[in-house]
Formats: structure tokens, sequence, C-alpha cells
């Protein structure tokens, strides 16, 4: 517009210069005219040109959203189709094995023969069970589009309509508890319903796998309290001969896969959290999960916020700074958000197990980071699982949980946003004094505020971390809570910095 204002500027002048010679000089009046017209078809010309831009520019726009809603929809159509095709070929395993039974039948007709027939024909009937139930969920998959109703285990309605946002325009949060054979169970869930503020906008799903009666019973309890669904995949899974021990990997990552495609593609929801079984939550869990919702969604560096802290041990945390926040290239797990665009990304290659691990990897993790709070919002109580109490009696049962409620909601959280928090990181970080670990121990620092200890290789922050009670272990490269290679904590009254050298240029997949 400012150049239009000066294109009519300009034809102003023109007549006003000129107009008093005109009159004296009628000869030039054709020029004069033609230099009007040039001037008018000029400014109309330009006009034109302008408005055929902004078109352009729309259309760009509206091009650019049309390629993004056919991408997701894409993305979509292939989790659904590689379901489906898992399916068909779990039915032509089932039904090889049925054909095999029935050949067995037809052969002899002794005494032994026919108690080989009794349990030839109760094993045809499981399998003639498990090819119904297959059936059953091929045509429930055929049927049901990403936001219709799914076939479920409990007579609770849920409607799908509107999964994303109440009425008031406040964010609908799925929590996916993650369940298998463990009855305490419901010590998880009692928390949950109790501490929840509001159903509507906190609805619970439970995923049930391994088919166990009794954890069954414990979860119908709760009738409409919450959404509970079975994983209808029972089948054994073919493992290499070398991992026949972690056969239980392998079915933790075929049912979270299950879990969440129900969850985001057919139940609808945008996001949900991811609670496992054995999980206490602190009394401010849903609090924290809602004030850095807005983060995680708007702050594309961000791809999950976590309610643990890796070192969150009673001793290694500011039991008064509950409030306190970081951002950390450690993905926690154990308590945490993610969106709908996120699975769509991670779903075509989802991992046949070690899930966590896998997403911790550089190729996954894409150089993003999640949200982890100073003192643990979740805490484990599972000694027994898969991993056999794998950290447990040495560190995961001394992990703090919150007491505190903290109002993340009317707290101004845009410190965490990525451009904010690298630059105060790091110079609080390399502005802090360098103490060694006898400085440290002994408590015998003059300079007040943040401390830094100095690590040059895998090995010297090995022997530190184990000094300090610390988790001393990498994945891909990275420690645990670390963030540009730095891990904080609180020890002796005073906030630590673990960090390499200040030229750091990134994580070594190799450390790990």
């Amino acid at each position: 517009m400012p150049r239009v204002s000066f294109c009519l500027q300009c034809i102003l002048v023109i007549v006003k210069v000129t107009l008093g010679f005109v009159m004296r000089n009628r000869s030039i009046s054709i020029i004069f005219g033609s230099l009007i017209l040039w001037a008018v078809a000029t400014y109309f010309l330009f006009l034109d040109q302008q408005s055929v831009g902004k078109d352009q520019d729309k259309e760009k726009d509206k091009l650019s959203n049309q390629i993004s809603r056919l991408e997701k929809q894409v993305k979509q159509q292939i989790i659904i189709n590689q379901e489906l095709l898992e399916g068909i070929n779990e039915s032509k395993r089932l039904k090889k094995e049925y054909d095999r039974l029935n050949a067995q039948l037809s052969i002899g007709d002794t005494e032994k023969d026919k108690n080989k027939k009794h349990e030839a024909n109760k094993e045809k009937s499981i399998l003639l069970q498990k090819l119904a139930n297959k059936n059953k969920w091929k045509i429930s998959k055929d049927e049901q589009s990403p936001t219709q109703e799914v076939v479920l285990s409990t007579e609770a309605t849920h409607n799908t309509l509107s999964r994303q946002r109440l009425p008031d325009g406040s964010p609908i949060i799925a929590i996916l508890v993650v369940s298998c054979n463990r009855i305490t169970v419901e010590r998880c869930l009692n928390q949950l319903i109790k501490l929840r503020p509001s159903k509507e906008q906190f609805p619970i799903v439970v995923s049930q796998d391994c088919d166990h009666r009794q954890t069954a019973d414990v979860i119908a309890k709760f009738g409409n309290q919450l959404l509970h669904i079975k994983q209808p995949d029972q089948s054994d899974i073919e493992i290499p001969p070398k991992e026949k021990k972690f056969k239980g990997y392998f079915k933790i990552a075929r049912h979270y896969k299950w879990a969440l495609n129900q969850v985001f593609l057919k139940l609808g929801y945008s996001t949900a959290i991811i609670v496992e079984d054995d999980l206490d939550v602190a009394p401010d869990f849903y609090e924290y999960f809602l004030g850095t919702y807005p983060l995680l969604v708007n702050d594309s560096s961000l791809w999950c916020v976590s309610a643990w802290n890796d070192n969150g041990k009673a001793g290694l945390v500011d039991e008064h700074a509950p409030h306190l926040l970081y951002r950390t290239d450690f993905f926690p797990g154990l308590g945490w958000m993610l969106t709908r665009d996120l699975w769509l990304e991670l779903a075509p290659k989802w991992p046949k197990s070690y899930w966590d691990d896998w997403i911790r990897q550089p190729e996954q993790r894409k150089n993003r980071a999640c949200i982890r709070p100073e003192i643990s919002r979740t805490r484990t109580f599972g000694k027994l699982g898969v991993s056999n109490g794998l950290f447990f009696e040495k560190h995961l049962k001394y992990i703090k949980l919150n007491e505190q409620f903290v109002p993340f909601t009317k707290m101004n959280l845009s410190y965490l946003l990525k451009d904010n928090y690298d630059i105060a990181f790091v110079n609080q970080v390399y502005q802090s004094t360098v103490v060694s670990y006898s400085e440290l121990k002994s408590g015998n620092i003059v300079a007040p505020g943040p401390v830094r200890i100095p690590y040059y290789t895998r090995q010297s922050f090995k022997n530190i971390t184990k000094l300090l009670g610390l988790m001393d272990d990498f994945r891909s490269g990275v420690p645990r809570s670390g963030y540009r290679g730095v891990v904080t904590f609180f020890y002796n009254g005073r906030r630590v910095h673990l960090a390499p050298s200040a030229n750091w240029s990134g994580y070594d997949i190799t450390w790990s």
C-alpha cells in the first residue's frame, strides 16, 4: 500500500506542475493527455499485479495445508495397513496349524489315538477361537475410520466426535495406562482417579495385554471411570534364538504399538500421557502436564514431556524447588506425554523390541528434547517385571516423589522454550565456579551460587557419577537427564553442573 500511495502522489505532482503550462500552450495538450493516460494505466496495472501476488500466496498456503493433511492421512493408512497385514499373516499361520490338526485326526482310531484326538480337538477349539477373534479384529479395522469407536470389552461409552478440546477450548489429554498381569494396577488407578480434576478432560484408557483374568477383574471394578481395552493378539512372537530370555521386551513393544494406535487412530485423541501400571503419581501430576502442554505443541524442538527425573533421588534434588523444570536430551519415559503427530511419525518404523532404547537413537530423536522436573511426578513401585528389578534396588526405589502442589498452569514457563532456555542455560553453566568432587563433598567452597565439575572423557564421567550417586550409563551417547552434555543436580545445598568443555560439539554415540 505505501507503493500505491507513492504512485498517486507522483501523478498529482505531474498534474500540478504541468497544468499551468498546458493551459498557456495548447499545442502540447495531446502530449499531456497521453502522459496522464500512461500514469493511470501504470497505476491500475500495478494494483492488478499486487492482487495477483496476494492470490498466489493464498493458493500456496492452501496447497501447503492440503499437502500436510494428505501426508497425515497417508501415514494413518500406512499404520492401519500394517496392522491388517500382521493380522492376515497371523490368521494364515493359525489356519495352517488347524489344518495340521485335522490331518492328525483323520489317521488311526485306536484307544491311544482317541486320546490324541481328544487333545487335538481341544487344540482345534482354541485355534478356532483365536481365528474368530482375529476375524472380528480385522472386520472392526475395515469398518472403522480413525475417529470411529473401536469394539471394546467394557460397557462404558465414549463420544469420539470431539476428542481434542473441551467446549471452553481446554485440551483433552488421554491417560493411557499400559497393563499386563499385575493386579497392583489397582494402586495406580486409584491414584489417577482420585487426583483427576476432570473425567472429561483426562479420560483414562487402560490397555491390557497378557489376557490375565485376575488383572482384568481388578480393572473391571472401576466401571465407567475408565475405558478398558484388551490387546487381541496373544500369539507367540518370533524371537532370535539369542534373545529368547528377552521375550517380554518384544511383547511390550507389540502392546505399545497396538495401544497407541487405539488411542490416536481409533479413539481419535490428539494428545496422550503414557503411564505404566506400576507408577505412583504426585498430587500435581495432572497440573504438571496441563501446564507444559502449550510448550509441547508450540515448540517444535520438543517431542515429549516426562514426569520423571532419572537422577531424582532424595539428596540429589532441591526439595524446596518443586517448581523447577528443565529441558533434557535424554528420553526419560515413566509417565510421559506425546502428541498424535509424533505417533504418526514413529508408528510406521516402530521396533519389534526395546522400544525405549530405540526411541533414544539419533534417527528418532532428531535433536529434539523433553521437559523433565526437578522432583519427579511419578515413582515406580514395581520391583518385579521384565527387567527383573534392574536398577530398582540401587536406584529407582530412592526416587523422590513430589508432595507439593505447584500451579503450573498459572506460571510463565516460556523460559523453557529453546531460544530462551539455551542462552540462559549455557551462561549459567559456564560462568559457574569450577570445583572438584572433594571440594563439593566437604563443602569447602567460598563462591556462592551454582558450581561446575568438568569432565572430558567417558571414563571420567563414570568415575564422578559413581562417587556422587548419579546414574552413570549412556543411551546413544546421551547421559541420563543430560542437556547439551550437562547433567544438572543438587548436592550439599548447592546446584551442580557436571559438564563437558564449553566447546562441546555433540554426543558421541560410541560412549554408550
